[in-house]
């Protein structure tokens, strides 16, 4: 199987940069590729539909480019989701919603591999990951399991209130900071609270930093980064696919339809 880009970059203290997808069209994925600007894709499987033979095309397409692979993954069914799509070729899984340490200890716990230096749940499926015939030997693939990459949202009230554990927590290697969940678990509409939602996210860029976990921030524009580098991030991802489409359809389909009504 291909080098786990993202684990290097992690491993190297080299920058990253994403964008999002939620097409399971693995043309889609080669037409990321094929600008050569990016590090790894992040598929949103918390907003899209698939089924599981999208996860395997979906990394076939990603290898085809030399770029990594991410998945976001629901709360509820995370264990099995994620496993599955890291034995499809996932490089790395992006958690949601968990609010507790225990939470995240609960599904670090399954996607470490089950041997007994790493004390995990994730066995030795046949599927992609182990690579078909010939087997890769057992210890290659914990190795590979083991490199995953774990990103976790920080999105909720009681995450930001256990944020110096929960970055201190051993496997959690990214953490991303979610405005819209975080105010609402905190009772009001972000558009009103947006200085409080900028402080959260501040303060847990620092408090990841000082515990070596990698924090990563989504953003639309370029010129959004900067913010960000000025309090030490490196990894970006940036653009999602359905507000690209969106925003293009909205803003030229409205001065498109400005000029046919002048026809009338």
């Amino acid at each position: 199987m291909k080098e786990n880009k993202l684990r290097y970059l992690l491993d190297n203290n080299l920058p990253s940069v994403a964008t999002r997808v939620e097409s399971v069209w693995p043309t889609i994925v080669e037409i990321v590729g094929s600008t050569g600007k990016y590090d790894y894709i992040e598929f949103v499987a918390e907003y899209a539909p698939y089924n599981l033979s999208d996860f395997e095309n979906i990394c076939r397409a990603t290898e085809l480019y030399n770029m990594s692979s991410m998945i976001k993954v629901d709360f509820q069914n995370r264990a099995f989701v994620a496993q599955k799509a890291m034995a499809s070729g996932f490089q790395s899984v992006l958690l949601v919603d968990h609010k507790t340490p225990d939470e995240v200890r609960e599904s670090l716990h399954v996607l470490k591999p089950d041997r007994p230096q790493d004390m995990g749940r994730f066995g030795y499926p046949n599927s992609r990951w182990i690579g078909y015939q010939p087997h890769n030997a057992q210890m290659d693939y914990a190795d590979m399991v083991k490199n995953t990459v774990v990103a976790l949202m920080i999105e909720k009230k009681e995450a930001m209130d256990n944020i110096e554990e929960i970055c201190s927590i051993p496997g959690v290697d990214m953490v991303q900071f979610g405005p819209s969940d975080y105010s609402m678990s905190c009772g009001y509409n972000m558009k009103d609270h947006l200085d409080e939602c900028k402080a959260a996210e501040r303060k847990m860029i620092e408090v990841a930093l000082k515990h070596g976990v990698q924090p990563r921030c989504e953003i639309y524009t370029a010129e959004d980064a900067q913010y960000y580098i000025d309090l030490g991030v490196k990894h970006f991802c940036i653009g999602d696919e359905l507000k690209i489409v969106t925003t293009y359809w909205s803003q030229t389909g409205e001065a498109m339809r400005a000029a046919a009504d002048k026809l009338k």
